[in-house]
């Protein structure tokens, strides 16, 4: 590997060609035996920060117009004044969902041995725990859950992006 040594004349020859609108990959091209970071870094330690705009990026780009959207607005209560005497709401919360896991029938019970593709692959209990098993139920066409734990297993994006409501103290 050679270090090269920027003469003056290879100085000026860099300056011109920065000046002119050309990038760092074209000058380091266009003087031969240079890399593009040793143009870059010469740049930054001539300091030579201005350039010649191309035509084409000096005037700015036309916007494409959006459709216009309709949004609907939520009018939100106002608090104005002291709030610290003000009435406190509170959220009545959804009742947990009933969960039915361990109502699977003894019969329907499967090992991981014993699963297909027609049985519902639902895990129930703890894998560490002797008494795990899975659901094993009809599973549906090109789903590894039966109809009740796929429900589980893939809700609605609404639903998963609603947060919790948060309560007060």
């Amino acid at each position: 590997m050679t270090a090269l040594t920027w003469t003056d004349e290879r100085v000026e020859q860099l300056k011109k060609l920065w000046e002119g609108g050309l990038s760092a990959s074209q000058i380091a091209a266009e003087l031969g035996n240079v890399t593009r970071n040793a143009v870059i870094g010469k740049v930054h330690r001539l300091g030579l920060s201005g350039r010649a705009k191309s035509p084409t990026s000096a005037a700015p780009r036309p916007r494409k117009a959006r459709p216009a959207q309709h949004m609907m607005r939520v009018t939100r209560p106002v608090a104005r004044g002291n709030t610290a005497l003000a009435h406190v709401f509170e959220v009545e919360a959804e009742p947990e969902p009933v969960t039915y896991d361990n109502v699977v029938p003894m019969n329907q019970r499967l090992s991981l041995l014993e699963l297909n593709e027609a049985t519902c692959h639902w895990p129930i209990g703890d894998p560490s725990n002797p008494e795990f098993f899975f659901c094993g139920g009809k599973s549906l066409p090109g789903l590894p859950y039966c109809a009740h734990h796929s429900r589980i297993a893939y809700q609605p994006v609404g639903d998963r992006r609603r947060a919790a409501p948060k309560t007060t103290r």
